[in-house]
């Protein structure tokens, strides 16, 4: 797996904290909702870094979590420790 897609980590975060009827019925982009107006608090956001650290070898600092505040933003922080992983490894 080469990026982690907006949809896969709505399925982990569903499968972490259980189905939230807010991502469903949500209007609009998903990706740019608070989490919290979502219904993850910061022990579903873990979680689901722990997932992401196992699937696609990606740790996330605690100080890197604490400022995630969408989901979009934590596609964008993984996906960027994938290209740098990738750029490494080419280089």
């Amino acid at each position: 797996m080469t990026e982690l897609t907006l949809t896969e980590l709505t399925d982990i975060l569903r499968e972490c904290a259980g189905e939230d009827e807010a991502l469903t019925d949500y209007e609009g982009d998903v990706g740019e909702a608070e989490l919290e107006s979502l219904g993850y608090d910061s022990l579903a956001l873990m979680e689901a870094a722990s997932r992401v650290k196992r699937q696609y070898g990606v740790e996330l600092s605690d100080g890197g979590l604490a400022e995630i505040r969408t989901l979009h933003q934590f596609v964008t922080a993984v996906n960027e420790h994938l290209a740098s992983a990738a750029a490494g490894r080419a280089g």
